[in-house]
C-alpha cells in the first residue's frame, strides 16, 4: 500500500480577512469553505490549503485541535509555460520574490512570503522527479 498525494496541507495565521485577501484575491485560490473567525480553505488543482485561525482550534470539540505557531513552508506548483506570468504577478502585487532557485534539469522555482511570513515557493513541474 502506498499514499497517493498529500490531499491537504495547513498553515496557521493570525488574522483570517489578511489571509483571505492574500490567497483568494492576490493569488487567486478558490475558496472552498470557511468558518468566521476559525478558519477559511482554499482549492489548490486537486488538493486543499488550509488556513487556521489556531487559537480558536483549541475550542475545537468535534475534531482534534489543528494548532501550531512558527513560519512554516509550502509549494505551489504551476506549469513550466506560466511560471514567469506568476513572477509577475508576484512582482505587481507588491510581493518580493526573496530568491529564486535553478533546480537540475534547469527547473526553477522562486520563494516569496505570506503576510503571516510563511515562506511560500512557486515551483514548475519535475523538481521531485528522477
Amino acid at each position: 500500500m502506498e499514499f497517493t498525494k498529500i490531499k491537504e496541507t495547513c498553515l496557521y495565521v493570525q488574522d483570517l480577512t489578511r489571509a483571505t485577501t492574500f490567497y483568494n484575491e492576490v493569488l487567486g485560490l478558490p475558496i472552498i469553505g470557511q468558518v468566521p473567525g476559525r478558519h477559511v480553505f482554499f482549492r489548490v488543482g486537486g488538493s486543499v490549503l488550509l488556513c487556521f485561525n489556531a487559537q480558536k482550534t483549541r475550542e475545537s470539540k468535534d475534531l482534534p485541535p489543528h494548532f501550531g505557531n512558527g513560519q512554516l513552508h509550502l509549494a505551489f506548483e504551476c506549469e513550466a509555460a506560466q511560471y514567469e506570468g506568476w513572477k509577475v504577478k508576484l512582482q505587481r502585487a507588491n510581493i518580493t520574490i526573496e530568491h529564486e532557485q535553478t533546480w537540475p534539469h534547469a527547473r526553477r522555482s522562486c520563494y516569496f512570503r505570506d503576510p503571516d511570513q510563511h515562506l511560500l515557493e512557486i515551483v514548475v513541474p519535475g523538481i521531485w522527479e528522477k
